[in-house]
């Protein structure tokens, strides 16, 4: 399989891509090439892409959750370190199956760093760390690689950091920077960076991927892309997760249950509840081997006491998983809001007649019901108050507060 395999619905990105692979590619070679008959640097690092060169530096990947992003830069990265025997044959880099091709995208490539964060934000430290890395030569590989998957969530001081690398790169360093969106990113980093915008594929692409790579039965996957709106992520969890497809239907019985205050208020627990069970799904499946693995790292065996001194190691790492589990709760109830707002965008499209397929079938008679019962404006309403709520919870706002305003302006819209 080519490395693009995975890219769902972005031919015009792919080209785009493998046409910078291909310079990318010819420029390291004729950099070797010079090196090898002693007409080029003694370094061998070459020079940077000339202007007329479909390769850069520095890209940034945007586009919305579900996209492919990340898929996109691993995607990428793999092309650059492609090293198959094809390329001397005018093939283009990304085959997929060569040394540099397999250790990128499985993550092990020694010139390929892959950062993802489950945290809040990233520091200036994580970044320092990454631009130190990104002033190496390549090891084994063609380039040195870095893709950050979180952009959107350096901090301030952390984006001032990396501005410096991206403003002065190492010849043969490549950043790829995926972000929600251009304003997610410093303007002084997004403006030295070749942007690509990535669109949500459709539902049919997704479905296909789902039985083509995942082995998912043709209806399954179908009915997941479909409810989750071409998410890929969202719906390969959920055509193989049962709880996450139990909470989803809880998440779209709250319309229903909205009728008084008590109610309301009754759906906000519920939901805040639902979401901290997922942070503690996610936290018992990785945080007991975090803590031996450290705890076998710092030399204590098991059922011994910690030595001394490894305190401070200690309570970082409870630091981090504390960290997490907020970040994964937040995310969990993110994804209930989006469902949430799913299901009056169908609500809104039986009002007005749209053609605009339904996302939800399978609430086909509660969507009939509140759209007769209610107006296309009192729907409009209802998705700003779940909109509110999510711009409440990024303001860091009290989820139980912000999910109770927002349940009670349901019922009143």
């Amino acid at each position: 399989m080519a490395v693009w395999d995975d890219l769902v619905g972005q031919d015009r990105v792919q080209a785009q891509l493998a046409a910078a692979a291909r310079d990318a590619d010819a420029l390291v070679t004729a950099t070797a090439t010079a090196t090898a008959t002693g007409t080029g640097t003694a370094t061998g690092t070459g020079t940077p892409p000339s202007a007329a060169s479909k390769m850069t530096h520095a890209w940034l990947f945007t586009g919305p959750p579900g996209s492919g992003r990340s898929t996109a830069a691993r995607a990428f990265a793999a092309a650059l370190q492609c090293t198959s025997p094809d390329r001397a044959l005018g093939g283009a880099p990304g085959c997929g199956f060569c040394d540099g091709c397999h250790t990128t995208l499985i993550g092990t490539h020694a010139d390929v760093e892959i950062i993802r964060t489950d945290q809040l934000s990233i520091g200036v430290k994580e970044t320092r760390d990454l631009v130190r890395r990104a002033q190496l030569s390549p090891a084994v590989g063609r380039w040195q690689v870095i893709v950050l998957e979180d952009a959107d969530r350096l901090t301030e001081g952390a984006g001032n950091v990396l501005l410096k690398a991206v403003e002065e790169p190492a010849p043969r360093t490549v950043w790829l920077l995926c972000a929600p969106s251009l304003e997610d990113v410093l303007p002084t980093i997004r403006s030295r960076c070749r942007h690509l915008t990535l669109r949500t594929p459709s539902a049919e692409a997704v479905a296909d991927v789902l039985v083509r790579r995942d082995g998912i039965g043709p209806g399954v996957a179908e009915a997941a892309a479909r409810a989750t709106q071409g998410h890929i992520g969202r719906a390969r969890r959920l055509a193989t997760d049962e709880r996450a497809r139990a909470r989803r239907a809880a998440v779209l019985r709250l319309p229903l249950r909205v009728d008084d205050i008590g109610g309301c208020l009754k759906a906000a627990q519920e939901l805040i509840d639902a979401a901290a069970e997922d942070a503690k799904q996610v936290a018992e499946e990785v945080d007991a081997k975090e803590t031996e693995d450290l705890r076998a790292a710092l030399g204590a065996g098991a059922g011994s006491r910690m030595p001394r001194g490894t305190a401070g190691a200690m309570k970082e790492l409870a630091d981090k998983q504390k960290r997490r589990s907020t970040r994964t709760q937040r995310d969990s109830l993110d994804l209930a809001l989006i469902d949430l707002t799913g299901f009056y965008r169908d609500v809104l499209a039986l009002q007005l007649g749209s053609q605009l397929a339904i996302a939800n079938v399978e609430m086909g008679d509660e969507l009939n019901r509140i759209s007769q019962s209610s107006t296309p404006e009192r729907t409009l309403r209802r998705i700003e108050a779940v909109i509110a709520c999510r711009e409440a919870l990024d303001r860091n706002v009290a989820p139980l507060l912000a999910v109770e305003a927002m349940t009670m302006a349901l019922r009143a819209g």
